[in-house]
């Protein structure tokens, strides 16, 4: 079947979809809605039998849905109408929350209903785009191809809204949510506030006041403070800084000012580099020798624990996104692992992301961005580094989140790759960066040379399925995050048995000792054609970064996502970087 993804834009959840139904035999084609009219010429060129808009905060205009199948999936069950849903469920304390697939009408939300799905909601409030990715991503992917099945049935006649039973309590008709009903109080109790803070996280954030600064607030973790008053910076820690709560302390680990003159408006930054001078005086959290011994709710960003023959080194930044900071702390975390006296060494990312490399925020933010991303490039090419050298422990890298550009490369150097279901590998963003972490070592060497060139050129996203087809990734585990856990510890236990450790480990080492060209000239080859890009700007890099960390709108759908059956989108993409270097690669 023909389908066209009608999309705000091509976020997580339309990558999945669009992998999704092309690796089921369908041809899929991207529409982004970037105006009433690009959006009719869109989809008049591509004329598709089935128009699906997985993310999609715009009104499709009536000349598409009155004359194309169009079906809305909408983050909310029956009955549930409006831009906020998962705001409000958070918010409330839902127990219960779902999808729905709804056909296209004139009224937002209210047409006539194709699939539904419903899921049950932990009392622990999670972040929206936790929930986003997590279960309302798995229920709309399964409302995607219930749909798709009924489109290709004739009788099928979708059911009207009235005539369907709401199976959640509470689903309604609400309006967007305003600042003025997520505002909170700091001497509210923590779990208010935290959930007032994970309703809005990661937009559009809670606007409140720390430290003087007027802010919108993200990354909430509760904190320990017995002694606290409301509203005042207690402590810090890794970015992070813990306010005095009602009854306790909030660690808030990303912060963006409110003042659209402030100097870095519109940026979402780790709160310590925002609030910069106004923490004079207050003072560092010290982390305890042994995290085991340190609560799992309390704000810490890369964690050690040994289990018999296994280390487990997890860690888990903020969307992924990893400055200098982060990547000194994953190394010496390596290095801590590397050093004891396991046969295996699991390197866990995060449910929400494994990585999505550099700190581009932070980069923008920065008084010399070119300075900053060299920083940056260098510091994540060190744990790169430490992996790919590691030949003391067998090392699984476990991707439990998705990855983008150089956090697609920055496991690729391990023994075992081992992804989650689900998730979306992006090997390469339109960024203007060539990209580095050694992935002209690693990429060619899992995938082939061929191969690994098509992944750059093409810049298109990767299920794990098709992942693990290409050599990307070796194991592929379960979607459900605690059973993916188990799978990974049982997979862990399978590559600590002593012997098949061992000769995987001196199998690695006469690899790397085999190797005609050392490591280190591939780094300093990606380094000199990332230096073009981060100090002499050829490729767009300041341009396209600017446009990310703002979240500029599309003013056009990229090339590479137009309907591959349109005549114009049978052009291939321009390269804009090559792996094939001026030296060999050895097998």
């Amino acid at each position: 079947m023909r389908i066209l993804l009608l999309v705000t834009a091509f976020n997580g959840l339309s990558q999945r979809v669009w992998c999704a139904l092309r690796e089921a035999g369908h041809d899929v084609g991207v529409q982004l809605a970037t105006g009433a009219a690009d959006m009719i010429e869109g989809v008049r060129q591509a004329d598709p039998e089935l128009i699906l808009c997985p993310f999609l905060k715009d009104r499709v205009p009536a000349e598409i849905w009155r004359h194309r199948r169009t079906v809305i999936i909408h983050p909310g069950p029956v009955g549930d109408r409006g831009p906020s849903s998962l705001d409000w469920a958070i918010a409330e304390g839902a127990r219960g929350w779902g999808v729905t697939a709804l056909e296209a009408v004139e009224e937002m939300d209210a047409g006539p209903i194709w699939a539904t799905r419903t899921f049950a909601l932990s009392a622990t409030p999670p972040r929206k785009s936790s929930l986003y990715n997590g279960p309302v991503a798995d229920a709309a992917l399964e409302c995607v191809f219930e749909v798709v099945a009924k489109a290709g049935d004739p009788s099928f006649t979708p059911v009207p809204p009235d005539h369907a039973p709401t199976e959640t309590p509470g689903a309604r008709p609400r309006p967007l949510m305003t600042q003025d009903k997520r505002a909170f109080d700091w001497t509210d109790p923590t779990e208010h506030i935290l959930r007032s803070i994970r309703a809005a996280d990661g937009a559009p954030g809670v606007r409140t006041e720390i430290g003087g600064l007027a802010v919108f607030a993200y990354d909430g973790t509760p904190g320990a403070a017995r002694t606290a008053r409301p509203g005042q910076i207690l402590s810090r820690r890794q970015g992070a800084v813990l306010v005095g709560t009602g009854d306790g302390g909030l660690w808030l680990g990303h912060l963006r000012a409110a003042d659209p003159q402030h100097p870095r408006a519109g940026i979402k930054l780790p709160a310590t580099t925002l609030l910069g001078a106004r923490l004079r005086g207050v003072p560092h959290s010290p982390l305890p020798a042994d995290s085991e011994s340190e609560s799992p709710g309390a704000y810490r960003q890369v964690r050690y624990r040994r289990t018999g023959r296994v280390g487990w080194l997890t860690f888990d930044f903020y969307n992924g996104a990893m400055a200098p900071g982060h990547c000194r702390r994953l190394l010496a975390g390596l290095r801590h692992a590397v050093a004891q006296d396991t046969d295996v060494l699991v390197l866990r990312g995060g449910t929400d992301a494994f990585s999505n490399g550099i700190h581009l925020n932070v980069i923008e933010a920065a008084p010399d961005p070119a300075r900053t991303a060299w920083t940056n490039i260098r510091a994540i090419n060190d744990v790169c580094r430490e992996i790919v050298t590691c030949t003391k422990q067998v090392v699984i890298a476990g991707y439990a989140g998705s990855a983008g550009a150089g956090g697609v490369m920055l496991g690729l150097g391990a023994d075992v790759v081992a992804a989650r279901d689900g998730i979306v590998l992006n090997p390469y963003y339109d960024m203007g960066l060539y990209g580095s972490e050694l992935h002209t070592f690693t990429l060619p060497r899992r995938v082939g040379a061929d191969q690994a060139q098509r992944l750059v050129d093409d810049k298109l996203p990767v299920s794990a399925a098709r992942a693990a087809g290409l050599g990307l990734v070796d194991e592929v585990g379960p979607r459900h995050p605690d059973a993916y856990a188990e799978w990974l510890v049982a997979l862990a236990e399978r590559e600590s048995d002593p012997r098949a450790a061992r000769r995987r480990r001196q199998a690695k080492a006469r690899r790397l000792a085999a190797e005609r060209v050392p490591l280190e000239v591939y780094e300093a080859r990606e380094l000199a054609e990332m230096s073009r890009d981060m100090y002499g700007d050829r490729s767009g890099f300041a341009a396209a970064r600017h446009a990310f960390v703002t979240k500029a709108r599309a003013t056009r759908t990229p090339q590479r996502l137009l309907p591959a059956w349109r005549p114009a989108a049978t052009a291939r993409p321009r390269r804009s970087a090559t792996l094939r270097p001026a030296i060999p690669v050895s097998a």
